[in-house]
């Protein structure tokens, strides 16, 4: 990209152009000229012969009132006095007489004139103050904490002085109404001077660079564009809109059109914003310190949208590092790491569906989750271009959500954006932020909820990132042992910083608001919540208390999600925790046997349930009966949280085989475990989850470098069927679920599940019914072994005449053998498995069947 200069909308004085005039005109117009040129020399005598005989005028101690100069309001000069101080004169250059019209209130009719245009006269100006040389030597080395005391404008006895630093620059031009005033270059690209002004008046710097003048702004003559509200909330670590006070933000400030630039960091000695447009050299651009808070501000006019950008810090020990911005909205397409100024323009049309995503629950709602990594779910496709495409699939499937997997900014694709750099960025790989609102638009308007993963728990070690980031330890926590993560290479965030804190919190606050998403998937929450995560004895330090709880990471915890509730109504956050803490999904007020009070989450994934059941039905069938409790013991803890049943990526990558691989026997039976499985997950109690691929029985491990084997799907292929047959069947899945709320009403409550074979571990069979909040039932029965079971008696309640199925995972369509019960089934008065009544039904092999009232 081609650096471009902060005053890029501005314009180069229009020169005059030339016109044939009539001979007897000029010389006519050269008389006007020499006339006016002896009048102007004659007022400047007079006017000096006054200011000699006038007594002195009081000297300003404050800045008037400042009214904007025009040629109707002219910039006022006043008299001085003058302390003798050893300068350089400036000149000052009248400015063209601009004609104006005079109404007749204002003098009578006069007979038009020719314009004179006045020759420009030079002459001496007050002496402006020298550059204190440690505040010339801090400028020049990026370590002034406070520019603006010494930049721009400022009132001195008599006058105004000026001062600017523009290195490279030939000259330097102030421009205030009618005035113009050439600058005096002190050396080091510092220009000074002073004009006898009566209080601080609205300019322009004109800037002249070998061969091109710009005309900008002072950047240095504007009051701070960070109120006292946002400085006090960022110190006290509760800003929950943080990103709209850090970062760069494009705005009108003080009637100036440009970008605010504000970033914390507490250790730097001095912070510079550079980028495009500065050539990447900071020396014109130092940020001040904002007080205490650590927090670097400055309004650069003219800078605008689509900028690059980052921030130049020099750390305690003088050495200088140049940082992408943390609050960064926009990134520029990896591996370039540049921030880029950005604002929202995209126009929300799913007010239908945020309205009607808080009528339920979530743990009350049906929920079915697709997850899938974006960037490689159809390769190639833009945001935009996956929102023509992914809503219809997902739709056509009946999934009520998509998960996806991390969209924050991330410099390794390889870390499938578990590694993240940009936390209020989405990946610049697919679009821009707005593409990315266009995606969730359309999801949304599908009737899609849209959850994304959220990486709160730790980031890598870039040292154009977060690492260091002022130069000492910032973000992470100051003891190496407690930053360092054993297993991934990264940084853990210092979570009993408050500034780290709110950096967290409000970045959770901030997907949910402005990018409308529905949902966080927390990741790596276990890492967080265990001191000795990881760790061996010696690795890590006990807290206050003695344990191996990280008391910081619960508080940051349940203050997230405790905002992110109250502020953005229908959301839901889901933990990925992996052990048994005790209240994951319990109320933050509410204190548990251990001392706690819950972690506040809506869902947690049941990662027992998993590990368990994947377990189990690797297996080949003739040992399954001795890992039977794999596939029941979920139920003991079922309702100890509010759970998601989740077949995600990481069980499909590292060796670990995609689903069906994961199946024994032969393709037949793979395909048919497979689908057994499927309807067995679908009605466990708790939420489903399903990675990309899975849905129509990949063969292959996920890639991110290619994405899902879409070509299974062609019907040219030889084997479409099979798949086909597997997709058609979570289709189907779906459509039930959604339809049926035994299957989701009562999810957390144990009176919506009941075991009727539980036990019987020779025959690989389990049922189960599930209910309604009105009692209505749906048995699901699995036969997990390899042979058709006719005629199996289950018992069942005595609440249906007849039953009947509908669902039966062997059905042809599926790719099965189509063994099915085609009569509905009566009960008989024969008591079976504890119950009054019983059914005789056929169980295909490797199958499962949904059973409902006839």
């Amino acid at each position: 990209m081609t650096p471009h200069s902060p005053s890029s909308g501005s314009k180069n004085p229009k020169k005059k152009t030339s016109a044939k005039k009539d001979p007897g005109k000029k010389a006519a117009k050269r008389a006007a000229k020499e006339a006016a040129k002896e009048s102007v020399k004659k007022s400047v005598e007079k006017s000096a012969n006054e200011s000699e005989t006038t007594p002195e005028t009081e000297p300003m101690t404050e800045p008037s009132p400042v009214t904007k100069p025009s040629a109707s309001h002219p910039v006022e000069t006043a008299p001085a006095e003058v302390t003798p101080v050893e300068v350089t004169p400036v000149e000052v250059v009248a400015a063209e007489v601009v004609p104006v019209e005079v109404t007749p209130t204002e003098a009578a009719p006069v007979e038009a004139a020719p314009v004179i245009e006045a020759a420009p006269k030079k002459t001496e100006l007050l002496p402006s103050p020298a550059l204190d040389a440690a505040d010339r030597e801090r400028l020049l080395a990026g370590t002034h904490h406070d520019p603006h005391s010494v930049l721009g404008a400022h009132p001195l006895p008599g006058g105004v002085a000026f001062r600017a630093l523009r290195p490279y620059a030939d000259s330097v031009t102030v421009v205030a109404g009618d005035l113009r005033a050439d600058l005096h270059a002190d050396g080091d690209g510092f220009f000074s001077g002073a004009l006898p002004l009566r209080g601080v008046p609205e300019y322009r710097l004109v800037i002249a660079y070998e061969g091109q003048v710009q005309e900008t702004e002072d950047a240095y003559r504007l009051l701070p564009a960070l109120g006292d509200l946002d400085l006090h909330l960022i110190g006290e670590g509760r800003h929950e809109e943080l990103w709209r006070a850090l970062g760069s933000v494009p705005m009108t400030h003080q009637g100036v059109t440009g970008t605010r630039f504000a970033v914390w960091a507490p250790n730097a000695r001095g912070v510079r914003v550079i980028g495009g447009f500065n050539f990447w050299d900071g020396t014109a651009y130092p940020m001040r310190s904002l007080g205490g808070t650590g927090v670097w501000e400055l309004f650069v006019p003219g800078v605008g949208e689509g900028e690059l950008y980052k921030f130049e810090i020099t750390r305690a020990d003088g050495s200088k590092t140049q940082r992408a911005d943390p609050m960064a909205r926009r990134t520029e397409v990896p591996p370039n790491t540049s921030s880029i100024v950005t604002a929202s323009h995209h126009e929300w049309d799913d007010a239908e569906w945020l309205a009607r995503r808080a009528e339920l629950p979530p743990h009350e709602a049906p929920m079915s989750i697709y997850e899938l990594h974006l960037a490689s779910w159809r390769p190639g496709l833009t945001y935009r271009q996956l929102a023509d495409q992914l809503p219809a699939y997902v739709r056509d499937l009946g999934f009520t959500h998509v998960e996806l997997m991390p969209v924050a900014e991330h410099p390794f694709g390889g870390s499938w954006g578990y590694q993240v750099t940009g936390f209020y960025a989405p990946t610049a790989r697919l679009g821009t932020p707005d593409d990315f609102k266009y995606l969730v638009d359309a999801l949304h308007r599908a009737g899609i909820g849209v959850l994304m993963d959220w990486v709160p728990a730790h980031f890598p070690r870039d040292d154009w990132a977060l690492a260091e980031f002022d130069g000492r330890p910032l973000y992470e926590h100051e003891d190496p042992l407690r930053a360092a993560h054993p297993d991934w290479g990264t940084l853990e965030f210092d979570f009993g910083r408050r500034e780290v804190r709110n950096f967290l919190v409000a970045n959770a606050v901030y997907w949910c608001q402005e990018f409308h998403i529905d949902g966080l998937r927390v990741d790596a929450v276990a890492s967080m919540l265990y001191l000795d995560y990881s760790r061996e004895p010696g690795q890590w330090t006990p807290n206050e208390h003695g344990g191996r709880e990280n008391l910081d990471a619960v508080a940051f915890l349940q203050e997230m999600n405790a905002t992110v509730y109250r502020r953005v109504p229908g959301v839901v956050t889901i933990a990925e925790e992996s052990t048994a803490w005790d209240g994951v999904t319990r109320a933050t007020h509410h204190t548990g046997p251990g001392g706690f009070g819950g972690l506040g989450f809506g869902l947690k994934w049941n990662m027992g349930w998993m590990h368990d059941s994947l377990g189990y039905v690797q297996h080949d069938p003739v040992h399954r009966k001795h890992h039977h409790h794999e596939m029941t013991f979920s139920m003991v803890y079922a309702y100890s949280e509010n759970y998601v049943l989740p077949i995600s990526h990481d069980e499909v990558v590292h060796g670990k085989g995609s689903l069906v691989s994961k199946m024994p026997g032969d393709w037949w039976q793979q395909r048919a475990t497979e689908r057994a499985y499927l309807a067995f997950m679908w009605s466990h109690p708790g939420k489903q989850l399903l990675f990309m691929g899975q849905e129509f029985a990949q063969g292959a491990e996920w890639s991110e470098a290619h994405g899902p084997d879409w070509w299974l799907l062609d019907p040219a292929y030889g084997a479409e069927a099979d798949h086909r047959g597997v997709r058609d069947l979570v289709r189907d899945l779906n459509t039930v679920y959604r339809d049926t709320p035994a299957l989701w009403q009562l999810d957390t409550q144990p009176a919506g599940f009941e075991w009727l074979v539980g036990d019987a571990a020779e025959d690989n069979v389990f049922a189960f019914v599930r209910y309604d909040a009105e009692g209505t039932p749906l048995l699901s029965i699995s036969n997990f072994s390899p042979v058709v079971r006719a005629d199996y008696r289950i018992g069942v309640p005595d609440t249906a005449p007849a039953w009947h199925e509908t669902l039966n995972t062997d059905a042809s369509r599926y790719g099965g053998a189509d063994i099915h019960n085609p009569d509905p089934l009566k009960p008989d008065p024969q008591p079976w498995h504890g119950r009054p009544t019983s059914i005789r039904v056929t169980l295909p092999p490797l199958a499962t069947v949904w059973l409902r009232p006839a």
